[in-house]
């Protein structure tokens, strides 16, 4: 027992040791002789990843794996060129004047699928290349040696550049990660699950078995950034793990800046998860703490709050007030998108609609006839009489009257409607709808 504890005390005092590799000597990290040459210990190329998600997720390459790569002074080199590298071909000739590991040649694949992004290259000429397909092979012999961040990137990068999936090699490389999983972190499997839930969808049996893993060690996750991510692209995928998502967004409520609470009510939203504690929580900490919110925020914070038709009047009330010296110069779409959740979640601000109403006199060209009708029902909803009702109307009626034929008859019926709402329908909207060929169209007749 005592020779037990012995050991473990050398081990934790030898882990302290190497986890601080900034104080370890320059000449303990390379081989004998070439002290001279050492230098600090490089950042590992690569190691955030370019994808739809933010890039800071692919964790970094572990302290050993530094240490290992900065024992081979060839190996920095190489590594250093693959990093500035601008273009494919600089890439391929590293290929051809140096004898490349597998994993050099998986960071080599990754440079190339980020260039192709940022320069928007044609793909299929870079996979179609005769050194590319040396440097797939290079991986796929030696996979095994890949590291476990390099080994998550370069299956992203195959799936970016565009490989059959149904190649041998591609499906070795989704082979290797699927007996890693165990190995990943936390990040990196948040990191693969955002990713394929985009590129492959529900039906990835990859995506089915990390998701698995990320509900077993929900435990370990930590940080906004994860958070909102997660409940936006993943989310929909794993309703149990959206429960946990849910509970540690509750617990993490305080830290969300503005844009996160956005991304994390419309999660909710187009999932339908009216989760109110955490809607409640979102919300007192929107009002106590951000005091400016653009307009994109605004936007999405009321539709989301009326598609899921939670009300919080103080909230409701700062979107209208923020929103009011907004109005002049936004979008037709905008302004019926915004008008329309208002109306859904029964709630009136005088001083926002009366400003919707000389926007619409004031840009009456720009508004189409389906926005129009947009801004008529949404006004019935709320029984709202504009001030200067009588240009306003007179403007609609004119827009309007010569393009009832246009509208669908769903929509002609539902205009028609909001006009007897607010005591503005004339004989020939009624007309129109009361006409009995109206009736057998309405039907599907």
């Amino acid at each position: 027992m005592a020779a037990r504890l012995v050991r473990r005390c050398c081990w934790r005092h030898f882990g302290a040791f190497v986890s601080t590799p900034s104080a370890v000597p320059a000449s303990l990290l390379v081989p004998a002789g070439k002290a001279a040459t050492a230098r600090a210990l490089p950042q590992a190329p690569f190691t955030l990843f370019h994808t739809s998600s933010p890039s800071s997720w692919a964790d970094g390459f572990s302290v050993k794996e530094q240490v290992e790569e900065s024992r081979n002074p060839e190996h920095k080199v190489i590594g250093e060129l693959i990093e500035t590298a601008t273009s494919p071909q600089e890439l391929f000739q590293l290929s051809e004047f140096h004898a490349l590991n597998s994993n050099q040649a998986s960071v080599i694949i990754t440079q190339l699928s980020r260039l192709a992004v940022e320069k928007n290259l044609e793909t299929e000429s870079i996979l179609r290349d005769e050194r590319f397909q040396r440097l797939i092979g290079i991986t796929d012999s030696q996979i095994s040696q890949v590291w476990n961040n390099t080994l998550v990137n370069l299956l992203k990068s195959l799936c970016s550049l565009g490989m059959d999936s149904n190649r041998r090699e591609m499906q070795s490389v989704e082979q290797e990660v699927l007996w890693r999983l165990r190995r990943l972190t936390f990040r990196q499997l948040a990191s693969l699950a955002e990713f394929l839930a985009v590129k492959q969808g529900k039906e990835s049996r990859l995506l089915n078995e990390v998701i698995k893993k990320l509900e077993l060690r929900w435990t370990e996750l930590e940080g906004t950034r994860t958070v909102v991510t997660l409940m936006g692209k993943v989310g929909h995928v794993s309703p149990a793990l959206m429960d946990r998502l849910e509970d540690k967004a509750l617990e993490l409520a305080e830290q969300f800046n503005p844009d996160d609470i956005r991304k994390i009510t419309l999660a909710l939203a187009y999932q339908n998860r009216r989760c109110v504690p955490l809607l409640r929580a979102l919300s007192y900490h929107l009002i106590q703490k951000h005091s400016e919110l653009s307009l994109s925020v605004l936007m999405d914070l009321i539709f989301a709050y009326g598609k899921l038709n939670f009300h919080q009047p103080q909230v409701f009330q700062k979107i209208a007030t923020d929103l009011h010296p907004h109005v002049s110069t936004m979008k037709p779409i905008e302004v019926t998108r915004c008008i329309r959740s208002f109306s859904l979640l029964k709630w009136l601000s005088l001083p926002l609609f009366e400003a919707i109403v000389q926007y619409a006199l004031d840009n009456t060209k720009q508004l189409s006839v389906t926005h129009l009708c947009s801004i008529i029902l949404s006004f019935a909803r709320l029984n709202f009489q504009p001030s200067g009702s009588e240009d306003f109307f007179n403007m609609v009626h004119e827009e309007l009257q010569s393009q009832l034929d246009s509208l669908e008859p769903h929509l002609l019926t539902d205009l028609v409607w909001s006009l007897c709402v607010l005591q503005q329908a004339k004989a020939p909207y009624l007309q129109r709808v009361l006409a009995p060929d109206f009736h057998a169209r309405i039907r599907g007749e």
